[in-house]
């Protein structure tokens, strides 16, 4: 915990500008991550049941085209 208390420090402290620079890497960061987790999700199967919902609502007419 005390590594996070020095790194909200740092951010605190960095210049606008450089801050500017540590949001969009961070922005960036965040999604890569995400997008990672939501692939080892999908390839171990968590997300089926989205798959198998689908196919449910379709299969009964629920679902609109846009």
């Amino acid at each position: 915990m005390q590594a996070l208390k020095e790194i909200e420090k740092e951010v605190e402290d960095l210049p606008a500008s450089e801050y500017s620079v540590f949001r969009t890497w961070f922005y960036q960061y965040d999604n890569d991550v995400w997008d990672i987790n939501i692939k080892n999700d999908s390839d171990a199967g968590k997300l089926d049941f989205l798959i198998d919902e689908y196919k449910k609502e379709k299969m009964s007419g629920n679902l609109k085209n846009l």
